[in-house]
């Protein structure tokens, strides 16, 4: 018999048993199916003309839905891996609903947010149509090792790409290695009018003089804000049409750059159908995924902003995105395997802005060690309850009439949301739709 076939089945069965016993996100039946069948992903790949990966250290969830979200708007039938199910074996399992014993997917479009080692795997069985890359930052050390290792698996994908390649202009360890791609390569980036934002989005310790973008051409999408707050923003093609003004249900610049990235992306894939009014509109009503920058009404007047942070960049993005907006503040941090074992990059991260409120609760594995990271940069930290439960307890219970902002890291926001969702009657984690 097939080998697909029996995969299909084994899957699906192993996919059913896990949805009894409540673990519906499991990635056992996508690792289960791809043993049978190693295959698997050529096979249900086959039909789908158009295949594209997006790969980087940030911004890789957000930009997926939005990618998504903007090729619906036009009209194609898009497959997308849901929040969480960024390696080969997730990818799997969230297919096996959508594939018949032939284990041919049905679509216009795979749009595939994978981690960066995990998309290598994946292209050494399906070579992308496109590719995006987004960024390279310190992000679980223990598992990438140095930032030049990790751009080298962006650019190992990207080489694999056979009609396009989008890339960070404003990333200098992605970008150099453009002139690599067999594929056309298009770019995206910052406008030179904010041009001076980018060191809120750069390590400081990065030399990022090693290289420098070449001019933007027409196909290049580059973000320019509109209004004075900084949150309606313009997605400029030289060749135009722009996309734009757009406002986001997600605030600050690293949002804004994921839609640019998408728009840019969305733009290569379409070709002469892509709409920019389209897909202004298809941007503007994107939810924010979980974790990032989810805003959860608690029912009493009080909202609980819910922030993933996972590396220096990332985090000093979100506190100078959320930061400016008064709340009190819980952190959360993990150090699990896929929050990555070593904490020390907190030590990157200036928690300055956090001075004059201070920080009501630390939380998590690490949260001693987070209170005492506070304390070197004069934060003061009201308590500490390393449970997260007890933590979240105390935490909404302890500040009424209050807005509240948990960062967090991955898997402490994984085990968070599971509580807030049956807490509020919240979409569970993993069913926001493919």
């Amino acid at each position: 018999m097939p080998r697909t076939p029996v995969a299909v089945l084994a899957g699906k069965a192993v996919r059913v048993a896990a949805r009894l016993r409540g673990g519906g996100g499991s990635a056992m039946p996508g690792l289960l199916a791809e043993r049978i069948d190693p295959r698997f992903l050529a096979t249900a790949l086959r039909d789908v003309p158009h295949v594209v990966v997006v790969t980087g250290t940030n911004g890789k969830t957000t930009t997926t839905r939005m990618l998504a979200a903007v090729l619906r708007a036009h009209g194609l039938e898009v497959f997308s891996n849901p929040t969480g199910s960024n390696f080969t074996r997730g990818v799997i399992s969230s297919m096996l609903d959508q594939v018949g014993l032939s284990g041919r997917l049905k679509a216009d479009a795979a749009v595939l947010e994978l981690d960066e080692a995990h998309a290598l795997h994946f292209a050494e069985v399906v070579a992308p149509t496109h590719a995006l890359l987004l960024n390279v930052a310190r992000d679980q050390l223990d598992r990438f090792a140095e930032i030049d290792y990790t751009a080298d698996l962006l650019r190992k994908l990207g080489v694999q790409a056979t009609e396009g390649v989008v890339v960070n202009r404003d990333d200098p360890f992605v970008a150099k290695h453009a002139r690599e791609m067999a594929a056309p390569v298009t770019y995206f980036g910052l406008h030179d009018s904010i041009a001076d934002r980018l060191a809120e989005l750069r390590e400081a310790d990065v030399d990022t003089a090693v290289f420098e973008a070449p001019p933007p051409t027409g196909a290049d999408g580059l973000l320019r804000p509109v209004s004075d707050e900084g949150e309606e923003f313009v997605v400029e093609f030289a060749a135009g049409p722009h996309v734009g003004p757009v406002h986001l249900k997600q605030r600050g610049l690293a949002a804004m750059i994921n839609a640019t990235a998408a728009s840019t992306t969305a733009r290569v894939v379409l070709g002469d159908a892509f709409d920019a009014a389209t897909t202004a509109t298809a941007l503007a009503r994107v939810e924010p995924p979980f974790g990032r920058g989810e805003v959860i009404d608690l029912g009493d007047g009080r909202t609980l902003e819910l922030v993933l942070v996972k590396n220096p960049a990332g985090f000093t993005v979100a506190l100078g995105t959320y930061g400016g907006r008064p709340a009190t503040t819980m952190i959360a941090i993990n150090d699990n395997t896929a929050d990555g074992r070593d904490v020390s990059w907190l030590y990157d991260v200036s928690f300055a802005s956090l001075r004059d409120k201070g920080v009501a609760l630390c939380s998590g594995i690490r949260a001693y060690d987070m209170a005492l990271r506070l304390e070197y940069d004069g934060v003061v930290t009201d308590a500490v309850i390393p449970d997260l439960d007890e933590a979240l307890d105390a935490f909404l219970s302890g500040h009424p009439g209050e807005p509240l902002r948990l960062f967090c890291t991955y898997t402490a926001m994984m085990h968070l949301r599971r509580v807030l969702a049956a807490r509020y009657h919240l979409s569970a984690f993993g069913e926001e739709g493919q």
